[in-house]
């Protein structure tokens, strides 16, 4: 029964932690399979949870917080889509800009407006996403394993947690079964003969873009409104690459892309939860090893195992419309 209640908590954390990284990385689905690559997926999630908990502390509420991050997080989008798809500029070089003007701007604002060094106040209840306990789970919680997973595991979570593994199926069913999603993969594929069938590419790809800026400040509002009671400096750790990396690993496709961002969090819940474990004839692991470990193993996935990742043929290159 102990390792039960273990399991249930680790896949618990598991869950909690893969929230921003599928969020994040569904958003660069949308950009990547319209061919518009985008590293500044750090950048924006990092924006979102900044004028979300920022929002949320001014007013009170979570739900304007919510709506300000995903302002902001689209506003930057749009920005990158100015550059990159209008101005034909350098996609990498684009979103590069965009994690050193948020991560920047974020600490100085935060100092400026609230004088907490880059912190934003701690939220009120009212101004944060709680747990939603679903029906009966308090009355299954005493049946063995199918009441633990339920009452343990399925429920207890943030509305944007429910919303993020929710939007795998729909993104799903957007990409696949809709004639947006099926235009949306041909401007990735082969612009040229998507413009030819007098579909503009350009609005295609902005779609995309603003389809990115809503998922990655939902991300972002999810660290700073739900996981956490605030905005603290740096608070994506890096989340924005490890999502770029879990949408290769799972070759730019919805559903595999959810279970590769689980795979990460469940790495990093093993690493949070056995920091300073001592091992028979090794000893106490430093705490820095473990910390290190989900990204040196998403390195070596990366590398070894996932085979030949092909992107859409348009990803990185802008278009011009041939006269």
């Amino acid at each position: 029964m102990e390792f039960v209640n273990d399991l249930i908590n680790i896949l618990n954390s598991t869950i909690r932690v893969s929230v921003p990284l599928l969020l994040a990385c569904l958003a660069g689905l949308y950009s990547e399979r319209a061919g518009v690559f985008d590293i500044g997926l750090e950048g924006k999630m990092l924006a979102g949870a900044f004028a979300g908990a920022a929002a949320a502390a001014v007013y009170g509420s979570a739900w304007v917080g919510l709506g300000m991050g995903v302002l902001v997080s689209v506003a930057l989008a749009l920005v990158h889509g100015f550059s990159s798809i209008t101005h034909r500029g350098n996609q990498i070089v684009s979103g590069v800009a965009i994690n050193f003007i948020a991560a920047g701007s974020t600490i100085i604002l935060g100092q400026a407006w609230f004088n907490q060094g880059g912190r934003t106040p701690s939220l009120p209840p009212e101004g944060r996403f709680g747990a939603i306990t679903l029906p009966f789970a308090n009355e299954l919680r005493g049946v063995p394993v199918i009441g633990q997973l339920y009452s343990g595991l399925l429920s207890g979570h943030s509305l944007l947690a429910y919303v993020a593994f929710l939007a795998v199926p729909f993104t799903w069913w957007v990409l696949f079964r809709t004639r947006f999603g099926l235009r949306l993969r041909a401007v990735g594929e082969n612009p040229a003969a998507v413009d030819t069938a007098g579909i503009s590419v350009t609005w295609l790809r902005y779609r995309a873009v603003i389809c990115t800026g809503i998922l990655t400040g939902l991300a972002g509002c999810y660290m700073s409104l739900s996981q956490n009671a605030g905005f603290v400096k740096d608070m994506s750790a890096g989340r924005g690459f490890i999502a770029l990396a879990a949408l290769i690993f799972a070759k730019w496709r919805p559903v595999p892309a959810m279970f590769a961002c689980l795979l990460f969090g469940f790495l990093d819940a093993m690493a949070i939860r056995y920091q300073g474990i001592a091992l028979p004839m090794i000893g106490k692991i430093p705490v820095q090893f473990m910390q290190a470990l989900p990204y040196v193993l998403t390195v070596i996935l990366l590398a070894g195992f996932i085979g030949k990742a092909i992107p859409p043929r348009a990803g990185g290159v802008p278009y011009v419309k041939e006269r």
